[in-house]
């Protein structure tokens, strides 16, 4: 990935519903030092909020499938969540599907690349 697929993607990282307040703030973080001596420093940072925070989608079907699940989604979209997740299991996904864990497990496949 070239650097500047590298920024789009975490770009679409921050973009993502899904992602948490930290999440946010490290990819904020990152993209406002990008191009400057301070990138590199908040690349690890950022990479290392995504390690902290990805889900797997083992977690992420237990997770649906739980009263915490159902008070986050609600029932019927928890059983959607559920629902979604198994069938993208079923398919190789090793991962949660929603679009912040999705965005990050590219850049965790792209992590030399962005720390440098």
């Amino acid at each position: 990935m070239t650097r500047e697929a590298l920024k789009q993607e975490v770009e679409r990282f921050l973009e993502a519903y899904s992602l948490c307040p930290e999440g946010k703030a490290a990819a904020q973080a990152y993209l406002e030092a990008f191009g400057t001596e301070h990138e590199q420093e908040k690349a690890k940072a950022l990479i290392q909020e995504i390690k902290e925070d990805i889900t797997g989608i083992d977690d992420l079907i237990a997770f649906a499938e739980s009263e915490a699940g159902k008070a986050v989604f609600g029932e019927e979209g928890a059983k959607n969540t559920a629902s979604a997740a198994k069938e993208a299991k079923a398919k190789g996904e090793d991962t949660c599907i929603c679009p912040a864990c999705q965005s990050g497990k590219i850049l965790l496949a792209n992590e030399r690349e962005i720390i440098g």
